[in-house]
C-alpha cells in the first residue's frame, strides 16, 4: 500500500492508458530529448552554456519563462484549488503583472550593465564578496528545496497514467531532462521549453473542450451550475494577513512574490540576460505576464468543470486529494488520444521545469561559488565544473523529490518554501539598490534576521499568544502569500538599521 501525495492511501496503479496514449507519451518523451540534443555545442565557455550567448529572442525567453513559472505542479494543483475553492487564485496574478512592471525598472537596468552570468555578481559588486557568497547559498538551498516539491508533482500523474511507483516515476522525469540538458545547456533548455510550452497549452485546450463534452449542456451549464455554487467569484477585498487569497494578498503579495522570484532568483534572471539586449529582455518578462494571466484562467476553468462534472456522477467516482482529481480525469475519462496528449503536456512542463533548475543551480555554483574559490580557473576547467554541478544538482533533486511527499496542494506547498528565502533575498537586493548607507554587514545581519522571521511564519502552525509588558497579544498565523512582503521588508529595516549601528567603509554601487 502505498501513500499518495496528500497522505491517501493509494493502491498500486496498474496502467491505465491505453496503448496508443502510451506510445504517445513515450514518442513525446525521445522526441524531446532528441530535440533538446541537436543544441550540443563544441563551444565550450560559460557564457555559451549558461546564457546561450545572448543570442536568443524575446518572445523565446517569453515561452521559456512562462514554461519554468508554470511547471506540472501547477497544471495539476491549480485545478485542485478551483475545485475546492473558487478563483480567488487568480487575483495573485494581478499582482504578477506589477511586478514584472518594478522588475524592469529596478533591477534590469543593473542586470545589462557589466558582463554578468548570475543576479548574484551584482551583490558581490555592490556589498562585498562575503554577502556574494551568502545570497548564493540561499538562492540554492531555496531553489533546492521548491524544486523538489515540483518535480514530485509530476510523479503522481507518472504513477497514475503508466503504474510505476513514486521512485520510479521521479527518475524517468530526472533522467531524460539530465540528458539534453548536461550536452545542450542554457540552449537547449530554452528551445525545448518553446515546444514543450506549445505542447501544455495545446494539451490544456484539449482538456478542457474534452471536458465541456463530457457535461451535459457542455460549458454554459457548467457555468450556470458553478455560479450557483459560488465557485466562480474572483475578488475577495477583505483585508486579511491569515488568508492567502485575498484581493490585497494578491495584489501586494504576488508583486512582492513576483519582484522576488523574476527579479532575484537565478532560474528567471538567468533567462533574462541571455536576451539581446536591455529592451528586448523587458519585452519578454512582460509578455510572459499576459501568457500566465491566460494559463492560470483556463486551469481554473477545468477545475470548476471538474467540480461540475463529479457533482453530477457518483460522488464516490472523485478521487481523494484534490491534487489527483484532474490527473485521474485525464486517465479516466478522457478519450484515447487527448489523454495520452495531457499526459505528455504535464510532463512537458515538468521537464521543462527541471531543466531551467538543474541549470540554473549549476550556474550559481559555478559562477557564484567556485570562481570565488579558484578566480583564475581556467575555461575548460570552468566548464568541466559547469557539467559536473549539472549532474550533482540533478541528483539533489531527485533525492529531495522523493523526500517531498506530504499533505496539501503542491503548488501553495512548493509556493510558501520558496516565499521563505525569497523575502530575504529580494530585502537584500531592495537596500542595495535604494540604499546607499547600507553596508555588507548590515546586508548581511539583515539577510539573516529576514530568513530567521519567514522561517518562524512557515513553521508557525496557529495563532501564537505572548505576554508583553503584561498584556497579552496574539500572533496569527500568516498566510503564505504575505511571506515574502513581511520578510523582504523587515530584511531592509533591520539591514539600515544596523548599517548605521555598525558603521564601516562603504561600497558604492558599481552599477
Amino acid at each position: 500500500m502505498l501513500l499518495g501525495a496528500a497522505g491517501h492511501p493509494l493502491a498500486f496503479f496498474k496502467t491505465r492508458l491505453g496503448a496508443p496514449d502510451l506510445a504517445l507519451v513515450a514518442f513525446y518523451l525521445a522526441a524531446v530529448t532528441l530535440f533538446g540534443l541537436r543544441f550540443r555545442n563544441r563551444d565550450r565557455s560559460l557564457r555559451t552554456y549558461f546564457l546561450a550567448d545572448q543570442k536568443v529572442p524575446w518572445w523565446a525567453i517569453a515561452f521559456s519563462i512562462v514554461s519554468a513559472e508554470t511547471s506540472a505542479l501547477t497544471i495539476i494543483s491549480v485545478p485542485g484549488l478551483a475545485y475546492t475553492g473558487d478563483w480567488g487564485f487568480l487575483q495573485i496574478v494581478l499582482g504578477y503583472l506589477l511586478g514584472r512592471i518594478l522588475v524592469c525598472i529596478l533591477f534590469l537596468p543593473r542586470y545589462f550593465r557589466g558582463e554578468l552570468l548570475t543576479a548574484y555578481q551584482v551583490i558581490g559588486q555592490r556589498f562585498g564578496p562575503r554577502l556574494h557568497t551568502l545570497t548564493a547559498f540561499l538562492f540554492l538551498f531555496l531553489r533546492a528545496a521548491a524544486e523538489g516539491v515540483r518535480v514530485f508533482a509530476v510523479s503522481i500523474v507518472v504513477g497514475i497514467a503508466i503504474g510505476t511507483q513514486d521512485l520510479v516515476s521521479i527518475a524517468i522525469i530526472c533522467a531524460l531532462t539530465l540528458v539534453y540538458t548536461l550536452e545542450g545547456g542554457m540552449t537547449a533548455v530554452i528551445w525545448t521549453d518553446v515546444v514543450q510550452m506549445i505542447l501544455y497549452l495545446v494539451g490544456t485546450i484539449a482538456a478542457v473542450l474534452a471536458l465541456g463534452h463530457k457535461i451535459p449542456g457542455g460549458w454554459s451549464a457548467t457555468h450556470a451550475a458553478a455560479a450557483a455554487a459560488g465557485k466562480l467569484t474572483i475578488f475577495h477585498f477583505a483585508f486579511s494577513v491569515t488568508t492567502a487569497y485575498t484581493f490585497w494578498a494578491g495584489l501586494i503579495g504576488g508583486c512582492f512574490l513576483t519582484m522576488a522570484s523574476h527579479g532575484t532568483d537565478q532560474l528567471m534572471v538567468q533567462r533574462l540576460l541571455a536576451a539581446r539586449n536591455l529592451r528586448e529582455s523587458r519585452i519578454a518578462l512582460l509578455s510572459s505576464g499576459l501568457v500566465i494571466l491566460t494559463q492560470f484562467a483556463l486551469f481554473l476553468a477545468i477545475g470548476t468543470g471538474l467540480f461540475v462534472f463529479y457533482s453530477g456522477v457518483d460522488a464516490g467516482a472523485a478521487p481523494s486529494g484534490a491534487d489527483r482529481i484532474f490527473p485521474s480525469f485525464i486517465v479516466r475519462e478522457m478519450p484515447p488520444g487527448v489523454a495520452g496528449l495531457m499526459v505528455a503536456a504535464i510532463l512537458a512542463a515538468a521537464m521543462s521545469n527541471l531543466s531551467a533548475a538543474v541549470n540554473s543551480l549549476s550556474s550559481s555554483s559555478v559562477v557564484d561559488l567556485y570562481l570565488q574559490w579558484r578566480p583564475t580557473a581556467s575555461e575548460r576547467h570552468r566548464v568541466i565544473g559547469s557539467r559536473i554541478m549539472t549532474v550533482f544538482w540533478a541528483l539533489v533533486l531527485f533525492v529531495l523529490a522523493w523526500m517531498s511527499r506530504g499533505g496539501g496542494h503542491v503548488v501553495e506547498v512548493g509556493l510558501s518554501i520558496a516565499s521563505v528565502a525569497y523575502g530575504a533575498l529580494l530585502g537584500v537586493f531592495l537596500a542595495g539598490t535604494l540604499s546607499r548607507t547600507a553596508t555588507e554587514s548590515g546586508a548581511i545581519i539583515g539577510m539573516v534576521g529576514g530568513f530567521a522571521m519567514n522561517l518562524f511564519l512557515w513553521r508557525q502552525s496557529g495563532p501564537i499568544s505572548i505576554a508583553l509588558g503584561g498584556y497579552p497579544i496574539v500572533l496569527p498565523k500568516v498566510a503564505w502569500t504575505w511571506f515574502v512582503l513581511i520578510g523582504s521588508l523587515f530584511t531592509f529595516a533591520l539591514t539600515w538599521i544596523t548599517s548605521r549601528l555598525l558603521p564601516q567603509k562603504k561600497t558604492q554601487p558599481s552599477y
